[in-house]
């Protein structure tokens, strides 16, 4: 059996609705600190190959939820290299609860990032490189961007995690009291209640009901790959790289040609502070998709589909997907 197959079989959870993609590879590296994180790396089959997509994922998110977009991007003829955050997913958790969404540093994410980047994608995948994130790994990607500038060539960004929304507490108020917290020495507290599976009905993520049912399955098969409320000092590190992200001192230093993908119903991230980080970032474009909620690569078609073709329109080399005329009714 060849070193694919054992990674398939070993280390990706494959069920019949959500098998997992030809020609593949996974496995583990070791992260900042020693760290061990889950990584897979996808191949299309066309050849040659159009470059790579290094795809970072969102909080509470792993590998698996994104195989139909990895088979879409495979289509177009890019690789696909990603893995999982820390603390979450098949990579290693942070703290003795496992249900907690936590993080030391915020800058551990970039550091991972940097690491992957330079242990499994420079040696193993194809040049050009672009970047694919979503909510909190667009927040990583554009903390990073300054330091990528010489390795990524285009980003594109779905729903980037530049303020939070949709919560009881208003983010005015979520920053004092985390960081309060923290100081304390109360920065593995959760903030919010560990539920199950929360219902489709009025959910802020997806009006996609199939995507929505088969994500639940996969957690309902393999709960060990989600992750619960986030902590005190999780919530702490990524509104202050929020923060510092919408800097403009920040914006400017970033020269990678870039797509902040917008959902207008976002409940998570609400749309104006998205709009506000495009309004002042030189280098990025904002494109507006109306209608959608949180999770775009999670949508429906006709939504989803605007993501992909701006995708596939932007990134060099590539051939156009759909055609928009045809999901716009």
């Amino acid at each position: 059996m060849d070193e694919a197959q054992v990674s398939r079989s070993d280390i990706l959870f494959s069920t019949p609705d959500n098998p997992v993609p030809d020609n593949c590879t996974a496995g583990y590296f070791e992260g900042f600190r020693g760290t061990r994180l889950r990584y897979a790396l996808f191949r299309s089959a066309i050849s040659p190959a159009k470059g790579t997509v290094v795809l970072l994922q969102g909080r509470n998110e792993f590998i698996e939820k994104y195989f139909e977009t990895i088979r879409d991007l495979n289509a177009m003829g890019l690789w696909v290299a990603t893995f999982d955050l820390r603390g979450q997913g098949g990579s290693q958790r942070l703290l003795k609860d496992q249900r907690k969404g936590h993080v030391r540093r915020f800058m551990d994410y970039q550091h991972d990032l940097e690491i992957f980047l330079q242990t499994i994608v420079l040696p193993d995948a194809r040049l050009p490189f672009f970047l694919i994130a979503h909510s909190t790994g667009a927040l990583i990607a554009l903390a990073s961007a300054p330091r990528l500038n010489n390795r990524i060539d285009r980003m594109a960004l779905a729903a980037p995690f530049v303020g939070l929304g949709g919560q009881a507490l208003p983010e005015k108020w979520v920053r004092p009291l985390t960081s309060t917290l923290c100081r304390l020495g109360l920065g593995s507290v959760s903030m919010g209640k560990h539920q199950a599976q929360r219902a489709f009905a009025n959910n802020p993520l997806t009006s996609d009901e199939a995507r929505f049912n088969r994500n639940a399955a996969i957690i309902a098969a393999r709960p060990d790959l989600a992750i619960g409320a986030p902590t005190a000092r999780w919530l702490h590190e990524t509104l202050m790289a929020g923060f510092l992200v919408n800097e403009q001192s920040h914006l400017t230093r970033i020269t990678i040609p870039t797509l902040v993908m917008a959902p207008m119903l976002d409940g998570i991230v609400p749309y104006l502070y998205q709009e506000r980080l495009s309004r002042n970032f030189r280098a990025g474009q904002l494109i507006t998709i109306t209608g959608a909620r949180h999770e775009i690569f999670q949508e429906r078609d006709i939504y989803r589909a605007q993501a992909l073709a701006a995708i596939q329109a932007f990134m060099p080399g590539t051939e156009p997907l759909v055609d928009l005329s045809e999901t716009a009714a």
